[in-house]
């Protein structure tokens, strides 16, 4: 019983966690859920997505080659999740840098 008391309490919280960042306006600087739900979640997807997409991009080269779509592929595979995954600022929605709206002068 307690091992499906902390399945359930532990799935709750990894939801949670991830719907987090996805609620945020993107005007609003990151919260703390949404950092964690970040570095224990999305961060090993994205290295994972990242490691595989490579993979799949090494499989597929000769394919992509014959139909000249090389550069196409590489930033589907592997530099797209690669960006989300290393690239983004903790606990932001998208791609790049956290930069506050209230900082016009900077």
């Amino acid at each position: 019983m307690q091992k499906f008391i902390k399945r359930r309490v532990l799935t709750a919280a990894i939801l949670a966690a991830m719907s987090v960042p996805a609620m945020a306006g993107a005007e609003d600087p990151p919260g703390e859920f949404a950092m964690a739900g970040d570095i224990l979640v999305a961060r090993p997807i994205g290295v994972v997505m990242t490691v595989a997409g490579a993979a799949l991009f090494i499989v597929s080269l000769p394919f992509t080659a014959i139909a000249g779509s090389i550069p196409q592929a590489a930033d589907t595979l592997v530099v797209g999740p690669a960006k989300e995954t290393f690239v983004r600022c903790l606990g932001c929605p998208v791609a790049g840098r956290y930069s506050d709206p209230n900082d016009v002068g900077r």
